[in-house]
């Protein structure tokens, strides 16, 4: 498997798993219906471990274009794959949200709330106010990459592992996301990753969804713009107090 194979194939996965939870959660006449924030912040940190778990060895996991940029700028990542492993985490997330909308067509059809069904997709404030939205996109993000960071005192090619989240180990990062989620993820749902955000929205924009309302395409810069921010100041952090 390619690296680029393994970024789309282990984004898919978080995608289907954590999209999927939360359809489970807030589409009517699930199994899972209104079974809680801690469901979904359970099911989000399962889907990262099977992300990496399965790209781990090929490409080191990133599954996130802030991952990747981070890294980047921390050199341990080389920039001229920066771009390939980007496309590879949206056309995953792509997939992924197509899966979850397949899975669950009946409920998007029981399911009379539009806002419920975007949610399936994409990332909204519990208060729209887009200076605080951004700065907890970019507070989660920085906790993400900059803990990622001394997980290995950031040392993180140190294994034969492709350098990323998989040289961690599956269960830390997902751990991790697991944490943000609880602590962190009230205001915006944690977005945390662009391609998280942003192709699952492009996908609730394209696909037949009855009733579907609005992507919300004057909040989407959000989820982008605060976690490249996010992980550019935690590997700036990092570079700091590492010199």
């Amino acid at each position: 498997m390619s690296e680029f194979t393994a970024e789309i194939i282990g984004t898919m996965f978080l995608i289907l798993l954590g999209n999927g939870v939360v359809a489970n959660v807030v589409l009517t006449g699930t199994k899972g219906h209104n079974s809680g924030w801690i469901v979904i912040t359970t099911g989000w940190a399962l889907g990262v471990f099977a992300g990496v778990v399965i790209a781990g060895p090929y490409s080191g996991a990133h599954l996130n274009p802030a991952v990747t940029i981070a890294l980047a700028i921390a050199g341990k990542f080389s920039w001229a794959k920066v771009p390939m492993y980007i496309l590879a985490q949206f056309i995953g997330a792509m997939i992924g949200a197509l899966l979850v909308w397949l899975m669950y067509r009946d409920h998007f059809y029981a399911t009379k709330d539009p806002g419920s069904k975007a949610a399936v997709f994409c990332t909204s404030p519990a208060i729209k106010n887009v200076v605080n939205n951004l700065v907890s996109e970019v507070i989660g993000t920085f906790v993400l990459l900059f803990v990622i960071f001394y997980f290995t005192n950031g040392e993180l090619g140190a294994s034969k592992t492709p350098i990323g989240l998989g040289s961690l180990g599956a269960l830390p990062v997902a751990l991790l996301v697991w944490a943000i989620g609880l602590s962190l993820g009230g205001t915006t749902g944690y977005a945390i990753n662009p391609a998280r955000d942003l192709g699952p929205r492009i996908m609730h924009a394209i696909l037949p969804i009855p009733e579907k309302g609005s992507s919300g395409w004057g909040y989407a810069w959000v989820p982008v713009a605060g976690p490249i921010i996010g992980s550019a100041v935690a590997a700036g952090l990092y570079l700091f107090l590492k010199a």
